[in-house]
């Protein structure tokens, strides 16, 4: 971990922050989700970097280290379509595997879509390709008090959420964020709940996440803040950013964990298990892991690192 080497790069005005290790002739540039940042790929990094490759992280904007765009809540996923291509451009990289997590794997989904020529590959985590435009999943059957639901709804209550996390401290947030995440089933408030309410603040770490690692993002996120943690991915407006075929063309990979909670989305499971996926993304390869939950990379490094670097070698010929 020491080894890895931080710096800032300036893209669309801003400055995001870039961690990168090795030096090989293949980047391989990784994308984080919510409430994650560079730090989640800390695995990974090393894992990709000791196969020859070139392990970038970096954070999105608004995120961590990076700088917060100057009004969050006009930002789009295409402003992070942006960040992907802009730290691809500032490091001089024409080609590169993309490897998203959570909502990280939207941009790459997008980046892979609007830009072909500039991706090798595509592997994911915990979310499959669902074109913007086409209703994949019966996304209205969700409860009304899901957190996704709960976090969106800035327009009908705003500062909802955030009055929420402002009862707390940064590290106790991330904290129930986390444990509540790593949990096999939807996290759904009653009316009279907020979604922190949820948390049993006496549950132990999981054995995978210390608490020097809880530190670790605390002190990101309290240099961040939330405000447009909580925009992307959560109350940003569906566009079809023109992607005009929604068929992603390049090589991929899906890693789902069976107890990853994604899969109580009405209809997700059914999605990946019946292949549908693949009608919009025909070169997927599909990867269930019977332990998994929705940070397995985190959770079973060693066993993520191989599918990584096995795809890795696979398609950089």
């Amino acid at each position: 971990m020491e080894q890895i080497e931080h710096k800032h790069v300036e893209v669309s005005g801003l400055k995001l922050h870039v961690a990168e290790l090795g030096t090989g002739p293949k980047a391989v540039l990784f994308l984080h989700g919510f409430p994650e940042i560079w730090y989640s790929w800390r695995h990974q990094m090393v894992a990709a970097a000791a196969a020859g490759y070139r392990a970038i992280a970096f954070d999105f904007r608004g995120y961590g280290l990076s700088q917060h765009p100057p009004e969050p809540e006009k930002a789009s996923f295409y402003d992070l379509v942006a960040d992907v291509v802009g730290v691809m451009d500032s490091l001089g990289i024409i080609k590169a595997f993309l490897v998203g997590k959570d909502f990280g794997a939207f941009p790459a989904f997008l980046v892979a879509g609007l830009h072909p020529w500039r991706v090798c590959g595509v592997i994911t985590l915990g979310i499959p390709f669902m074109p913007p435009g086409v209703h994949v999943l019966p996304m209205h059957l969700l409860p009304k008090g899901f957190y996704v639901l709960r976090w969106l709804i800035c327009r009908s209550e705003p500062g909802r959420a955030e009055a929420d996390f402002g009862r707390f401290d940064v590290k106790t947030v991330i904290r129930n964020i986390y444990m509540l995440f790593c949990g096999s089933e939807l996290q759904v408030a009653s009316d009279e709940q907020e979604i922190m309410d949820l948390a049993d603040p006496f549950a132990p770490l999981p054995p995978w996440f210390t608490e020097e690692d809880l530190n670790v993002y605390s002190s990101l996120y309290e240099n961040s803040g939330f405000r447009t943690a909580l925009h992307f991915p959560y109350r940003t407006v569906p566009q079809d950013y023109g992607l005009k075929d929604p068929k992603i063309t390049a090589p991929g990979m899906l890693i789902m964990g069976e107890k990853d909670y994604v899969l109580k989305f009405p209809g997700m499971e059914e999605y990946i298990k019946s292949e549908r996926v693949k009608e919009f993304m025909p070169n997927l390869e599909i990867i269930f892991h019977e332990e998994g939950n929705h940070f397995i990379q985190e959770q079973l490094p060693e066993e993520v690192n191989q599918l990584l670097t096995t795809f890795l070698n696979k398609h950089s010929t």
